[in-house]
């Protein structure tokens, strides 16, 4: 039974209170994830320890990664606002942690208690925005969620250079701590506690083999083809490992009443789908896109500081497609299905001319507008696939719903860096890195990239379309 301090209907005014402590908060993601990058060389520098420079990123990225489905789940069980307080006081404490890191086995263990707060930042943002605004206006919200994580993205390498320069690269940590006590403070005095659905009883050992299975397949993703070669016995025993965790899992979430993981949201469609499609668009988005920086570096001889601002389009079309969400949806009569399909099919054009521009040595004129265009798709795709979950999904099931979402999507995008990476070793094992080699391995990359997201695009005919719910939102 559904319970709640208040049930009075929310003002629009309260919502945009809210919204705005969310922005905050997603932006300390986005900038965290984007501005440690500037800062890395002068980290080596300063505490050494270069063969571990890596995992200053992974270590953040796997922690983040294996707790977005726990956040969703409490947050169904014990409401939203004590979630959101956890995620940012264990995020602040991590960057606090990290600018105080004298060597670099301390930063990575900091930086992985960063990544546990952070891993709730992006969906219970969704799932809080999915609570206050009817499915039917979410278009807006959601897209500008994106838009904001976009901008934090690109200003974020900017602001790490500054940061470094003046101060030190212990402050892109420390810059965290006020931003995050504002984000506390609005939170604190705009949202209204949330009642859990239901009664609940926390499934702690159906959390500990989820986190547990999710993480030793990261795991093997993260350090396979790197550190370790793929048929390394510490691969094969990692993997049997995350193999026999998953296992347990799907048997223990079937034999309790309330799991972490409830098998009754794989039953949805909606969901099934939504995250199959993201998971497809992300391989291929992430594991193509992140080798935009070498292609300009690398095979057209630019300079780091020109091939960032090269980049900048994919980016600026995000930001332009997810602001101005709401308005195509609007032009759809709240449909959300046509607008992801013009998403996905400017996506899957725009992998293909670049897969063509760069196998065929074309220039800026041909590579920049497709770069805007994949951007602009993307910023069509990922709101509207939010707001369709949360549409289909009972409120009991919205948060860890959204959350999974999230995951599979971020899992995704793993998987493509990775495999990427691996595809490239391969391609460039025992040759002479020449520009047209790395051309041709990139090319190669882009066209695996159009046939990821051009399966997507086929799956999201799968996607059924519901009609959005008109009802207005209480106080929660």
């Amino acid at each position: 039974m559904t319970t709640h301090t208040d049930t009075a209907p929310i003002t629009a005014k309260e919502i945009h209170a809210i919204y705005m402590g969310l922005v905050i908060m997603i932006s300390l993601s986005a900038l965290d994830q984007s501005i440690v990058a500037t800062a890395l060389p002068r980290i080596v520098t300063d505490l050494g320890g270069i063969a571990h420079l890596s995992w200053v990123v992974t270590a953040y990225v796997l922690a983040s990664t294996a707790m977005m489905p726990l956040y969703g789940k409490l947050s169904d069980q014990y409401g939203r606002k004590p979630l959101l307080y956890t995620a940012i006081i264990t995020f602040l404490a991590g960057s606090a942690l990290c600018g105080l890191a004298q060597n670099m086995t301390e930063l990575i263990a900091f930086r992985a208690i960063q990544g546990l707060g952070a891993g709730g930042f992006l969906p219970l943002a969704q799932i809080v925005i999915g609570d206050l605004v009817p499915p039917a206006e979410r278009g807006k919200r959601q897209g500008s969620i994106a838009a904001v994580y976009a901008v934090a993205s690109v200003l974020g390498p900017v602001l790490g250079g500054l940061l470094t320069d003046w101060l030190s690269w212990h402050w892109i940590f420390y810059v965290n701590v006020p931003v995050g006590a504002a984000a506390l403070y609005v939170i604190s005095k705009s949202l209204h506690h949330t009642s859990p659905h239901h009664a609940h009883k926390i499934d702690y050992l159906g959390s500990v083999l989820l986190t547990s299975a999710v993480t030793a397949a990261l795991l093997v993703l993260a350090l396979g083809g790197t550190q370790w070669p793929w048929n390394s016995d510490e691969v094969k025993y990692l993997s049997l490992l995350a193999a026999a965790l998953t296992a347990a899992m799907l048997w223990h979430v079937r034999r309790v009443p309330e799991p972490v993981l409830p098998p009754d949201l794989f039953h949805n469609r909606v969901f099934n789908v939504a995250s199959a499609v993201l998971a497809l668009t992300f391989v291929g988005m992430m594991g193509s896109s992140v080798f935009f920086p070498l292609l300009f570096q690398m095979v057209m001889g630019v300079s780091p500081a020109h091939s960032g601002l090269l980049t900048m389009p994919m980016m600026i079309g995000l930001v332009i497609a997810s602001t101005q969400n709401g308005r195509v949806l609007a032009k759809f009569h709240g449909r959300y299905k046509p607008a992801q399909t013009i998403g996905l099919s400017l996506a899957t054009l725009s992998f293909a001319v670049l897969a063509w521009g760069i196998a065929n040595s074309a220039g800026y004129l041909v590579l920049e507008p497709a770069i805007f265009t994949l951007g602009a798709g993307l910023g069509l795709v990922m709101p509207n696939m939010t707001m369709a979950v949360q549409n289909a999904l009972p409120a009991h099931r919205r948060g860890v719903g959204t959350a999974m979402m999230t995951f599979f999507r971020s899992l995704g995008g793993l998987i493509g860096v990775t495999g990427s990476g691996a595809i490239l070793a391969q391609r460039l094992h025992g040759q002479i890195a020449t520009a047209g080699l790395y051309r041709h391995a990139i090319g190669n990359i882009f066209a695996t990239g159009t046939v990821l997201v051009g399966l997507g695009l086929l799956m999201l005919a799968f996607l059924p379309e519901l009609p959005m719910a008109q009802h207005a939102p209480v106080r929660k």
